[in-house]
């Protein structure tokens, strides 16, 4: 075979790869409507299938099984928020501080079922939910660390400090969206204040971690 039907024959695979990645895709988009405030048990492959309007067999070609299934949109669904959180460079770093915390809350607030699983760690005790939960954690640890010090390398005791702050966020926001009586506006400027008050902390144990000065003031 001569490079020319070498060629040939690699197009229509590659084609066939495209068709297969696009198709994938779709069917995540799909399920994150369908799981945005639905529980993993409150929907069966056959209702996830009539709803998707797809054979049930599509599924299961590409995901192998539900839960592969429901694992493949958490990932995307949280690779989005954590796009989202880690960029936005161009901002001053109160900004992004400020962007982070609100695009969390966004996250928490139109992906209920979601959010509560990645939380609580899944159905039972699930490695692979808390995997990405903990990758969450690091990359907002991370964004938080970058905005309020320059880096996100930083010493064990401010890392702890910010991960305490994180896991008491992931409370409240459980509370928040069961009830939501307080405006996404005002938790986030909670939020904000409270992380002003982990990092005061932080600086009093470990100097070399100064708060930013308006956290000193009335938060971050």
């Amino acid at each position: 075979m001569n490079i020319s039907q070498q060629s040939d024959v690699a197009r229509p695979r590659a084609r066939g790869t495209e068709r297969s990645v696009a198709r994938r895709a779709e069917l995540i988009t799909i399920g994150r409507k369908l799981f945005a405030d639905t529980s993993y048990d409150a929907l069966s492959m056959d209702d996830i299938a009539r709803q998707a309007h797809v054979a049930k067999g599509l599924i299961y070609y590409y995901f192998q099984s539900k839960r592969g299934y429901y694992l493949a949109i958490i990932q995307d669904s949280v690779a989005d928020l954590v796009t989202y959180a880690a960029s936005g460079l161009e901002l001053e770093p109160v900004d992004r501080v400020h962007r982070t915390i609100d695009s969390y809350l966004r996250y928490a607030e139109h992906n209920q079922a979601a959010y509560r699983t990645i939380v609580s760690g899944g159905v039972g005790f699930d490695t692979e939910v808390h995997a990405i939960r903990d990758g969450v954690r690091e990359a907002i640890v991370a964004t938080i660390a970058e905005g309020a010090y320059g880096r996100s390398d930083i010493a064990p005791l401010p890392r702890m400090g910010l991960l305490a702050w994180l896991c008491s966020v992931e409370g409240a926001a459980l509370d928040w969206i069961d009830r939501p009586q307080l405006s996404r506006e005002t938790m986030s400027e909670l939020l904000v204040k409270t992380l002003g008050g982990a990092m005061r902390a932080i600086e009093e144990l470990d100097p070399a971690y100064p708060a930013p000065k308006q956290a000193r003031r009335d938060g971050v």
